[in-house]
């Protein structure tokens, strides 16, 4: 399997979150990548390569023009408005929620922060844009590599992206990896693609992405979101919209959910990517799944990885790996890397 590794990830590291109404270090930290980055050279799992550099137009099958626009020039301004700036992160504060205009770009910083944020728990600093532009390079790579006949290829990179809509940050997310890398499978002439989000949290702005389209397939699993961020989006009953309709599956499932039901739903997800007729999948790799996370609640255990990845390898899908969630930071690496192996195993000895 390759991996592509983003080595700018790093020049993104937040200071502190919003996080349940306090302030608090940050979960998404660069060690996050370090681990499994270790892990893969440690078990020998295939070559490690930099991404090829893509033109920032591949970045607007997904993303609007505005958007990256303001991710691209906005640490800048931040510390144009005050040069203390240069030593905090920059955090949204104000949204235009029902009722109030988003087709206006407004001229105030801090209402543009607003415009193109979902929360007030993902810091934008001095190095944001290059590490989620990076990102987007190995996601792309990645997904080149599969078109071009690689079984399967592994983005691993941060920030994460699935959170990350359109035209909004948020969940720690900027740029979404996944979906560009779906978007990247059909411009490559694949006519059906299919997502399948295994984070934690609802992958809402993949989710949002490619609500009314009926080629590319998004099936999640995921916790609750009646008590699980992000709240407002990953319900049974949002199955897509337009040419869209029935081609958005969500799965949740409630805090303390073990591995017994967690894979019978992968199975569920597996069988309807298959009906649907994919030609290539994308994985959002999340491994906040996992027991010991802080942040999330299910009960998955280390071992349980490498079946995850045998039964994705199953699927018998040219297959993109994408590096999502996962913050119980010290097992990260071995996780992400058993279901890697798992996969990689069941594909060439199945």
């Amino acid at each position: 399997m390759l991996t592509y590794y983003n080595h700018l990830h790093s020049q993104h590291q937040g200071k502190l979150e919003m996080f349940r109404g306090q302030l608090v270090p940050c979960f998404e930290v660069p060690a996050r990548v370090d681990h499994v980055l270790a892990e893969l050279k440690a078990r020998k799992l295939g070559a490690i390569l930099p991404p090829e550099p893509f033109d920032d137009s591949a970045l607007l099958g997904v993303h609007s023009q505005r958007y990256l626009d303001f991710l691209a020039g906005a640490w800048d301004e931040w510390v144009a408005l005050d040069p203390a700036n240069a030593q905090r992160d920059a955090l949204p504060s104000v949204w235009p929620v029902r009722s109030l205009r988003s087709d206006v770009l407004p001229a105030n910083f801090a209402a543009r922060m607003g415009l193109f944020s979902m929360d007030a728990g993902t810091p934008l600093t001095e190095g944001t844009w290059d590490a989620a532009r990076a990102g987007a390079d190995c996601a792309l790579s990645a997904a080149l590599a599969v078109a071009g006949g690689e079984r399967a290829a592994f983005a691993l990179t941060r920030p994460p992206g699935h959170h990350a809509g359109a035209d909004f940050f948020g969940g720690y997310c900027f740029v979404n990896n996944a979906a560009l890398a779906a978007q990247a499978l059909r411009e490559q002439g694949l006519d059906r693609v299919a997502i399948l989000d295994i984070d934690y949290h609802h992958g809402n702005g993949t989710q949002a992405i490619f609500y009314e389209r009926p080629d590319v397939y998004f099936s999640s699993i995921h916790g609750d979101p009646h008590t699980e961020y992000p709240f407002y989006l990953g319900y049974a009953d949002e199955l897509g919209a337009g040419a869209g309709l029935g081609f958005n599956r969500n799965w949740p499932l409630p805090r303390g959910t073990g591995f017994e039901v967690w894979r019978a739903t992968l199975q569920q997800a597996l069988a309807g990517i298959a009906e649907f007729g994919a030609q290539a999948l994308v994985v959002s790799l999340g491994m906040d799944t996992f027991v010991g996370d802080p942040i999330s609640g299910f009960s998955l255990q280390s071992a349980d990885y490498l079946q995850v990845g045998e039964d994705l390898a199953k699927a018998g899908l040219p297959t993109v790996f994408v590096f999502e969630g996962g913050y119980a930071v010290a097992e990260v690496g071995t996780n992400a890397v058993n279901v890697l192996q798992g996969f990689d195993q069941a594909a060439n000895h199945p």
